[in-house]
């Protein structure tokens, strides 16, 4: 078991890999914005999906842009 004490404000980085998972990524960004820590940052690579799953992504992050890279 690992314990991971941050210091307070440290900031967590969320990386999320994303292959034609378009169907999940709504759900996951929410998820995510419903955290109760605030210093995060969500980090998505996509690995040439064919689905509009950059689509999902761009629209999703337009409130939260200064928390979302989005790596091609």
């Amino acid at each position: 078991v690992w314990l991971i004490i941050m210091e307070q404000n440290s900031l967590v980085s969320i990386v999320v890999p994303v292959y034609n998972a378009s169907i999940f990524l709504k759900e996951t960004i929410r998820n995510v914005q419903d955290q109760t820590y605030t210093e995060w940052e969500l980090i998505f690579v996509d690995d040439c999906s064919t689905d509009n799953s950059c689509e999902i992504i761009k629209t999703e992050i337009e409130n939260i842009r200064e928390q979302v890279q989005n790596i091609e």
